[in-house]
């Protein structure tokens, strides 16, 4: 790498998106390709046929808590790509909403298959694929630093996530694999409005209302709100994501880079 690094310039890229199907990954997906990349696409969810054959690109079907797919996955988007990938985006995760008295067995057994254990399965294939130079995003949450109320075992699933992510940039690190870690705040996409929306009845007014109690915080919860006074949006994670992969960002790694509009203070 050398010479004037740009922000856009993804052009022999090769990149894997996980959770492509869902709106931070499918954004992801579409900022990579509008940024030169060649890009496979991969979600447990049948509908990632919809998002490869929108941005014409391989699309794989793959449950990313099944670990032995996951090296599958490394190799089938390496065949695709015509050679290991040189940047990958890992989007997938769930999300729990609840006190930890809610916390049933097979919900926290889900958080940590499907946000801690497929994101040690990726990272593990990607040490066996990927000979750099190259990047590894991961999106967890800033939840995983910032206390919050009903978030606990999110907030715990994600902070492993975002601990294992950066020792990982250590090991990667001498084969110039920088691993970095993106932690949105409340982003407006279907898993959020999800939430809202089996909290109260399902209308626009009450979806509406309930993003402007997030914008405004909620002392009694302890939540701070979010000081530029609107909800991420999809396209801003994605943006940070090719940043993040691009030459500009070549000396970055093992960081984690809050998107939240200010919503947590400690970085």
């Amino acid at each position: 790498m050398g010479g004037r690094a740009t922000v856009t310039a993804l052009a022999g890229t090769r990149a894997l998106i996980t959770g492509a199907a869902g709106g931070i990954g499918s954004a992801t997906a579409r900022a990579f390709v509008d940024a030169g990349a060649r890009v496979v696409v991969s979600d447990v969810d049948a509908g990632i046929a919809d998002v490869g054959h929108e941005l014409d690109c391989p699309a794989l079907t793959v449950d990313l808590t099944d670990r032995p797919a996951v090296d599958g996955l490394l190799d089938a988007a390496t065949r695709a790509l015509g050679g290991a990938p040189t940047a990958i985006v890992h989007t997938a995760g769930v999300l729990f909403d609840g006190r930890i008295g809610d916390v049933g067995d097979d919900d926290w057994d889900r958080l940590l298959a499907v946000n801690l254990t497929a994101t040690m399965a990726i990272l593990r294939a990607a040490d066996r694929v990927l000979s750099g130079p190259g990047s590894i995003t991961v999106v967890s949450s800033n939840a995983a630093a910032t206390p919050r109320i009903g978030l606990g075992a999110y907030g715990a699933s994600k902070a492993a996530v975002t601990a294992l992510v950066r020792s990982v940039g250590l090991e990667l690190a001498p084969r110039a694999i920088r691993c970095n870690v993106i932690s949105p705040g409340s982003t407006d996409t279907p898993m959020l409005r999800g939430m809202w929306s089996a909290e109260s009845s399902v209308d626009s007014s009450s979806i509406d209302q309930a993003a402007a109690a997030v914008i405004a915080g909620s002392p009694d919860q302890f939540r701070l709100g979010i000081p530029l006074g609107r909800l991420a949006t999809a396209d801003d994670i994605a943006g940070t994501a090719v940043f993040l992969a691009s030459d500009a960002a070549r000396h970055i790694t093992m960081h984690d880079l809050r998107v939240d509009g200010g919503a947590t203070l400690d970085q």
